[in-house]
């Protein structure tokens, strides 16, 4: 009898910043026995690597090379790019910025976009993102767009250590600003802005925990890949 080997499972998480996609994409890839890709890391990777070269952050043709060229390697604990282990320099208010601005870059998402596909050569990913579902990979398996209200994703941005916001420095209305920049910059752009995909199925974080997040996501994978007990 003929068989047929099922591809390994990709699973795409949108959203805006703030909505939880990274700690529950983390979560999920876990549960799944897949790899974790923050999409978002290589495209501040690549901010951050501008601004060390001294490029100018709208020079297409030079951070489009950059995007294709340099050595970026992620797992699922750090980032490097070039040798350099940028994994906590990335996670700050003035990446943030930079990485909108280069986000925006069409020869920058085309490079970037070739190396997230590639991803899925070694077997199932839980990608994360704000085109993964609509431009990375359309046809992923199980799409999940993750929002939360303006107010609750500021709030969490500014207590999250890791984008460098916490403590005193965390001011709400300029977290609550910053944010709001970021998703017209997101939603804007001309190449691949951020807008949920058809087929994707909306999860509201407004409120819930991460292991209630993660609960329901996990149900809507599962369900969708057909492995729901």
């Amino acid at each position: 009898m003929e068989t047929t080997t099922r591809r390994a499972p990709v699973i795409a998480i949108d959203g805006p910043s703030g909505a939880g996609k990274g700690s529950v994409s983390r979560a999920i890839a876990q549960a799944l026995k897949c790899r974790y890709v923050d999409t978002g890391a290589m495209y501040r990777a690549v901010a951050w690597m501008a601004l060390h070269d001294g490029l100018a952050l709208d020079d297409e043709a030079a951070l489009g090379r950059l995007a294709t060229e340099a050595e970026l390697v992620l797992d699922q604990q750090t980032v490097s790019v070039e040798g350099h282990d940028v994994t906590r320099l990335i996670r700050t208010a003035d990446i943030d910025a930079a990485a909108a601005r280069v986000a925006r870059i069409p020869a920058v998402r085309d490079a970037l976009v070739a190396r997230q596909r590639a991803y899925t050569d070694a077997g199932g990913v839980v990608m994360e993102g704000r085109d993964i579902g609509t431009a990375v990979f359309p046809g992923a398996d199980v799409k999940i767009f993750l929002d939360a209200s303006p107010d609750e994703r500021a709030s969490r941005r500014a207590s999250d250590a890791a984008h460098g916001m916490g403590g005193e420095a965390a001011n709400l209305s300029d977290v609550a600003s910053a944010l709001a920049a970021r998703d017209q910059s997101d939603r804007t752009r001309q190449s691949s802005p951020l807008v949920m995909a058809d087929d994707a199925v909306l999860v509201d974080t407004t409120g819930v925990g991460l292991d209630g997040v993660v609960a329901r996501v996990l149900d809507i994978v599962r369900k969708r890949l057909g492995t729901a007990p």
